[in-house]
């Protein structure tokens, strides 16, 4: 009961903090396994994009949240697990376990994923060069639909070092699906992924 009163005022708050507008401009919302990749800005993306979904997509839909921040305290340890059922990953390589490994069971599993290739949040108007998770994921799960995402403006509620959010109008625009292509090596892969969600920025 907690975890849903909590969904319900975080959605009421991000609404009135950012609009949270979803734009399905390539593809309509669609209760199919998924990943969607986005740039990252703020700690706030976690939340817009999962906003951004409708009701019936929240539920199937789990965002990734890098451990060692969303583990620092009980709240934000519950908040990621109860609401918004994240997925943990480590930032950094710990022994022989495979990093990806806890988007590989959520994907055996049947959900779907929000993730963000660059790894960590940048200041720069253009994502930076994606790094090889997503390349991995498309590799292991060739059937599981790609969708570019584009979040604007999300960086102004929420800059970098900045603890008080500030409302500014927000959106969120889904893009045309991407898939692999046969015999496509990795760096043109995420290359081409990066351009698809750039362009998303001036529709």
């Amino acid at each position: 009961m907690r975890a849903k009163l909590m969904s319900l005022f975080l959605l009421g708050l991000i609404r009135f903090l950012t609009g949270a507008q979803a734009r399905w401009h390539g593809c309509p919302p669609k209760a199919e396994q998924r990943i969607y990749f986005a740039n990252h800005q703020s700690h706030a993306d976690l939340v817009m994009i999962w906003a951004a979904l409708p009701h019936e997509l929240r539920g199937i839909t789990r965002p990734i949240a890098a451990k060692d921040y969303w583990t620092k305290t009980p709240f934000k340890q519950w908040i990621t697990t109860a609401v918004f059922n994240a997925v943990y990953v480590e930032r950094e390589r710990t022994g022989d376990e495979d990093p990806l490994q806890p988007l590989f069971d959520a994907l055996e599993h049947g959900d779907s994923l929000i993730i963000f290739p660059e790894g960590t949040r940048g200041n720069a108007e253009e994502p930076q060069p994606f790094k090889a998770g997503l390349y991995n994921l498309t590799c292991k799960f060739p059937e599981v639909v790609l969708v570019p995402a584009w979040i604007n403006n999300v960086q102004r509620v929420m800059p970098k070092g900045e603890v008080v959010p500030v409302p500014i109008l927000c959106s969120v625009t889904f893009g045309a699906p991407i898939q692999l292509e046969p015999g496509e090596e990795r760096r043109a892969f995420l290359d081409r992924a990066r351009l698809a969600v750039l362009a998303l920025r001036d529709v």
